[in-house]
């Protein structure tokens, strides 16, 4: 080595220098920086908690603040209570009546008293689901879905239930359908009951006799009155000396009280996968055709069988490889068993002719989507009463969307419509002018599962 070893110097800043050993006599504060170690580590590691303490509580103090300057929400305490007999299933309000399903029937409570007016527990059955609607003068129309899947149509009258009839009934219990889905219209005018059985769904569209309900229940009640006048008669002549006035319990209900069937106007069945054309010509495909004012379904076309299976082929050897990372392509065309559907007051896009009478509060038509469809189908309600009813009526409008539809939704004036598509596409239909007013596209990883109006 060319120079002896030397011991380093010192790389602390904060040592003590031979000419400050009396420091603390002018500075006391700076005898803390000239801590030892390990002693100064730590007093770093103390510090650097705090300050990170700090922080954490000026954050959280941050935020108490910010809240503060919100809108609260305003707490609601429940005013009043009720016991029902067994367990609360479902409940719906319909004029000044609260209906609630029981485990056990159904039972109906007054809303400014709480108290029980009348129960219906003839089946022991349990109840799911209630959607009532007013007719007026203290008549209301209930339709429940019980837990077999059996929709009861009820009239409640008088404070009293009239089983009018089960809209899904069937004497052969192999054959038997399950409700999935029950809405009623606004005013009571048409109900819809998604209906599957084993294999298949379809949905069935009813329209609701409300104004002959009316006239057939007054009937009854003078009907009822007249009874109970004869009842309180004989008891009069057959006791001369003792005058005893009872009143009958004879109630609407209890006469032989019977209203109108609702009556069956549609069955949509879901739509059929496109196979290829069976046309010869492009002249056998125009004749399936109506008119020419509308789009269809996409059945009359002239691809052949040996067309899709080319382009099938075509496709998986362009794109083998992604096809192989995600598993395969499944090529399976299900027919779904699901739809939504929605009632529709008159409006333009319904395309009515004038010779249609319509009322602007009473739905003309329906739109039903189904499951992986790209088609909104419209349905006209104004339809002549048949004997029997077409099981696969076309729709009187057909609306494609660029992706299967996903959900959707109809505002409470009923004049916009929301779809929204499986590409995460939100669009906002303007039904009297019949032009979309907004299209929103989400990002593609999003999946919209349901749609409302607030």
């Amino acid at each position: 080595r060319k120079h002896p070893l030397e011991i380093p110097p010192p790389s602390e800043k904060d040592w003590l220098k031979e000419d400050e050993e009396d420091f603390f006599l002018l500075d006391p504060d700076r005898k803390r920086d000239a801590l030892p170690q390990p002693f100064r580590m730590i007093n770093k590691l103390v510090m650097l908690v705090f300050e990170n303490a700090m922080e954490i509580i000026e954050r959280r103090e941050m935020l108490r603040e910010a809240q503060k300057l919100k809108v609260q929400p305003t707490k609601c305490f429940p005013t009043a209570e009720f016991q029902v007999p067994g367990r609360a299933n479902c409940l719906a309000v319909s004029g000044k009546y609260v209906f609630v399903g029981l485990s056990v029937g159904l039972a109906a409570f007054k809303v400014s008293d709480c108290k029980e007016v009348c129960t219906w527990d003839a089946v022991k059955t349990e109840i799911c689901a209630i959607h009532a609607s007013d007719l007026g003068n203290e008549r209301h129309i209930l339709l429940v879905v019980d837990e077999t899947g059996l929709v009861w149509l009820f009239c409640f009258h008088k404070e009293s239930f009239l089983l009018i009839k089960i809209l899904n009934e069937m004497e052969d219990i192999s054959k038997r359908s399950t409700c999935v889905e029950v809405v009623l219209s606004p005013g009571g005018d048409y109900t819809g009951v998604l209906l599957q059985g084993n294999t298949k769904a379809w949905l069935e569209i009813y329209r609701l006799p409300k104004d002959s309900w009316l006239k057939e229940m007054e009937q009854n009640a003078g009907a009822a009155a007249g009874l109970a006048c004869r009842e309180r008669r004989s008891s009069w002549t057959s006791a001369a000396d003792i005058f005893l006035l009872q009143e009958s319990p004879v109630s609407a209900n209890k006469v032989d009280a019977k209203l109108s069937l609702p009556v069956l106007l549609l069955k949509v069945k879901p739509p059929k996968p496109i196979t290829g054309s069976s046309f010869k010509s492009p002249l056998d495909a125009l004749k399936k055709v109506d008119d020419g004012s509308m789009l269809g379904l996409g059945y009359n076309h002239l691809i052949k069988d040996s067309q899709w299976e080319q382009q099938e082929a075509i496709f998986r050897s362009t794109y083998r490889e992604y096809l192989e990372a995600e598993g395969g392509r499944e090529n399976k065309d299900e027919i779904p068993r699901h739809a939504t559907f929605h009632f529709l007051l008159p409006c333009w896009i319904l395309q009515m002719g004038p010779e249609m009478k319509v009322q602007p509060d009473v739905p003309a038509g329906i739109s039903v989507h189904w499951d992986g469809s790209h088609n909104l189908c419209l349905y006209l309600l104004n339809r002549p009463l048949k004997e029997k009813v077409d099981s696969d009526p076309t729709p009187d409008v057909v609306w494609p969307c660029a992706a299967p539809i996903a959900c959707s939704a109809v505002s409470s004036c009923s004049r916009y419509l929301a779809l929204a598509c499986e590409d995460a596409t939100i669009t906002i239909w303007d039904k009297h002018l019949g032009y979309p007013l907004s299209v929103t596209a989400l990002l593609e990883e999003h999946l919209i599962h349901s749609i409302h109006f607030l």
